[in-house]
């Protein structure tokens, strides 16, 4: 038997520190879970300098990860150096080697996973991705155990801090979208390519393991409509606060007689729903099982020691396996993808809200609404403070429910009216 689980961790960034962080802090109280004395052998750094951030033996840092890949001591790999690439083939080796691995890298589970998920099925190694989504909330476990009486209907996810700060932003201090990234960036929350945040490509690779988990296959990038938030404006939302709705870039699975659906996009959410709630870098997820009904989980999606509480809460996981000797492989996508149905966003029926640039004058709504009662699209409120005649002016609607394809036609030969200025703003509406 084990008396150590051994430890090795590669990247010592802002997750890594916490991580070393929190061995440190709460060293007894993991050991008493354990049973087992913990040992982090190793740390590994590119960056030297790193290392005097925290009270390490200098011996222990070293700048080549393959050491710890390779060393036959090392029970556990901590992969948190984060991209496609080197990331990768730390996992791949060292689940060869029979080690098992503890990961928040979301990126490249999502675009990779099937490789390495099958990887794992041949290795004596197991894989804990629980801080690969939401950061301290634990969203995985919740999907692996605490709802695994249910067949999942749907989820909903606020899952991308930065662009929930954003949007919370330009609605609390109504200003743009660019003043509100600035700040973003200012505080941290955003990087200087803010591109995976704001086009909702993060919040994608997150809700492809939520929804694969949910599911029990393995989607594929390729399954997800992605829509960002850069094209939001302070007006749009304050038009929707005029409604009694807030803009919230969401995370959308739902399962409807076996047909998925995958999407991310911003939505407009009643003022009265949790979920609109969420502010600032929060995160939160509602999931929707057939039994247990709706419930929700909500807290910090990232940061130094609410990622490292879930990345050590997987260390943990696995240590007990290993204590125990029963390292028992978890089968979390056993249906073949080909046997499911992802559903065309054409197909998908949504209520929408619809802002129109028009040239004021009378007969106006007329034509509009024509087109839109054309194919099959009935409105429900209209919205027209601003009145200068000859002038364009915003023209909002909201719909019934109605189907993507039809309002996209609609669109279409709408945006080709000669009293329309400049393409018409579609943001779905949810009502989780």
């Amino acid at each position: 038997m084990k008396e150590t689980i051994t430890l090795g961790l590669i990247g010592l960034g802002t997750i890594g520190t916490g991580v070393v962080k929190t061995l440190q802090i709460n060293k007894s109280i993991l050991e008493e879970r354990i049973g087992k004395k913990i040992n982090l052998k190793w740390v590994a750094d590119l960056n030297t300098d790193l290392k005097h951030n925290l009270k390490i033996d200098p011996n222990t840092f070293i700048t080549d990860g393959r050491k710890i890949v390779e060393d036959p001591d090392v029970d556990i790999v901590i992969e948190l150096i984060g991209g496609c690439t080197a990331a990768k083939d730390f996992i791949l080796t060292a689940l060869k080697n029979g080690k098992s691995i503890v990961t928040a890298n979301k990126a490249l589970l999502a675009e990779h996973g099937k490789e390495i998920f099958q990887a794992e099925q041949s290795s004596q190694g197991q894989i804990g991705y629980e801080a690969s989504v939401a950061g301290g909330i634990p969203v995985i476990n919740t999907l692996r155990n605490g709802l695994a009486a249910n067949d999942i209907i749907s989820l909903y996810g606020i899952i991308n801090g930065t662009a929930n700060y954003i949007l919370t932003k330009m609605s609390s201090d109504k200003i743009s979208f660019e003043d509100a990234l600035k700040k973003a960036q200012e505080l941290g929350y955003a990087e200087t390519d803010p591109t995976f945040d704001v086009e909702g490509i993060d919040t994608a690779h997150k809700l492809l393991l939520l929804g694969s988990l949910a599911r029990e296959t393995f989607f594929d990038m390729n399954d997800i409509y992605i829509e960002g938030i850069r094209g939001i404006t302070e007006k749009d939302i304050a038009y929707a606060a005029e409604f009694d709705y807030v803009i919230k870039l969401l995370a959308i699975y739902k399962k409807k007689n076996g047909v998925v659906q995958l999407r991310v996009h911003p939505t407009l959410l009643a003022k009265s729903n949790l979920l609109s709630s969420v502010n600032d870098s929060f995160n939160a997820v509602s999931f929707r099982g057939n039994i247990v009904g709706t419930n929700m989980y909500y807290g910090r999606g990232a940061g130094e020691l609410p990622t490292a509480s879930a990345v050590v809460a997987d260390i943990v996981d696995i240590s007990n396996t290993i204590v125990s000797g029963n390292i028992t492989k978890r089968n979390d996508f056993r249906i073949p993808r080909a046997n499911i149905t992802v559903q065309d966003m054409d197909d998908i029926e949504n209520r929408y809200y619809l802002r129109f640039g028009v040239i004021d004058k009378p007969g106006i709504l007329a034509r509009i609404a024509g087109i839109l009662g054309s194919l099959n699209i009935s409105i429900s409120d209209v919205y027209q403070k601003e009145r200068r005649a000859g002038d364009t002016v915003p023209l909002v609607m909201l719909t019934h429910k109605a189907k993507e394809k039809n309002i996209r036609l609609a669109l279409n030969k709408i945006d080709k009216l000669d009293i329309i200025r400049g393409k018409t703003v579609l943001i779905r509406m949810e009502a989780p």
